[in-house]
């Protein structure tokens, strides 16, 4: 992809231009479209199992799409419609991102796939590493810091929209899979909400050094398999980091 995987942008590797935030809402808007596409699946959902920025390419456009589905399963249709779970035999994923539930029992939902994605949504207003993350974002809302949180290569952040976007994102990663929000219900229509609210504030953005603009479709669903899936024979897994909470589940 033309701009490599969204992990590299948001640390700005190669001296790339800053993604600004209404890019940003953008490309969270059309994961989460992604992602609900692979759950809705037919016959049976997938999970993807290892979402993380940098299975995240992105095109010429910062145009989203979801990589490296070697480790996708497909599970049991009633895994997409309820809190049922599928228990595995071993996990597999990248180690911070991976659902803190399905780490201790080895059993995989649909909604294992919410806290991976909670994960990256704070990366993607943060620029931070994964470790802790979210009790450093939760933690900072509690002190009234959140703003120093968000990424200060952006310098325009709508502050109200940036923290409705964390406070879904930490929903998404309670430790407890029965509280993580549902995707099609609350996860999509925010984001598409902030979505449609940075559209509003910019449909042309000007990256310095890409050699043009990025313009902001008003209209962009995911609509087809190939639009949203990219790599899918090339599995990646590794454990190189990890997530700081210390709660049980219960």
């Amino acid at each position: 992809m033309a701009n490599g995987s969204l992990e590299d942008r948001l640390f700005q590797r190669g001296n790339t231009p800053v993604i600004p935030w209404q890019l940003r809402f953008r490309i969270s808007a059309e994961i989460a479209t992604g992602l609900l596409f692979l759950h809705q699946s037919k016959p049976e959902p997938l999970v993807h199992r290892d979402l993380k920025p940098g299975n995240i390419l992105l095109d010429h456009n910062y145009v989203s799409k979801i990589g490296d589905v070697g480790l996708a399963r497909l599970v049991p249709p009633s895994v997409a419609n309820s809190v049922t779970q599928y228990r595995m035999t071993s996990t597999a994923g990248t180690f911070c991102y991976i659902d803190p539930e399905y780490q201790q029992t080895g059993m995989l939902g649909t909604k294992s796939d919410i806290y991976s994605l909670g994960v990256m949504l704070l990366q993607i207003i943060t620029a931070k590493p994964p470790m802790g993350l979210a009790h450093h974002v939760e933690l900072a809302i509690e002190l009234g810091t959140f703003a120093e949180m968000l990424d200060p290569a952006v310098p325009d952040w709508p502050i109200e929209e940036a923290l409705s976007f964390a406070k879904l994102s930490l929903q998404c990663t309670e430790m407890r899979r029965k509280d993580r929000p549902d995707l099609a219900k609350v996860v999509l229509p925010e984001l598409n909400r902030l979505r449609a609210l940075a559209e509003d504030s910019m449909h042309y953005n000007m990256l310095g050094g890409c050699g043009g603009g990025v313009y902001l479709p008003r209209q962009g669903s995911i609509s087809r398999k190939q639009d949203v899936l990219s790599d899918m024979h090339l599995p990646r897994s590794g454990y190189d980091c990890s997530r700081s909470h210390s709660s049980t589940l219960s």
